[in-house]
């Protein structure tokens, strides 16, 4: 699915090309991350779905067996273990297509997210 190369200007767009049952879960991934970060803003980036908060949140992306959730490292490093049983690497995961998809995981990793993120624009604005 994610072979096309559409330029996307808005979360809208990206997540209309696909069929509805993927649509669906996508809608209902994104309004999870809203209400985990609601000072976040969308944005397209990387041609992925993207939120920001003081620099990159998180990204989604659909592909065709799997969707693809994108914490940075920290977040995969800090919820390893509940992660374990997806395939994933340093800054990704991936959740099959097929399953039910781990909301509340996926709440408390962005709600991390967020926090770190702040810890890290703080850290940059003592050492101006």
């Amino acid at each position: 699915m994610e072979e096309n190369k559409n330029a996307y200007g808005t979360i809208d767009e990206y997540i209309a090309q696909f069929p509805i049952e993927v649509q669906e879960k996508l809608n209902a991934l994104r309004k999870v991350i809203k209400e985990s970060a609601p000072a976040a803003t969308e944005k397209i980036s990387y041609q992925m779905p993207t939120f920001a908060l003081h620099g990159n949140l998180v990204h989604f992306a659909a592909y065709k067996n799997h969707i693809g959730f994108y914490p940075a490292p920290s977040g995969i490093e800090m919820f390893k273990d509940e992660l374990s049983q997806y395939k994933g690497a340093k800054g990704s995961v991936q959740f099959p297509i097929d399953e039910p998809m781990p909301y509340e995981l996926i709440s408390r990793i962005v709600k991390f997210r967020v926090e770190d993120n702040i810890k890290q624009a703080e850290g940059k604005l003592k050492k101006k």
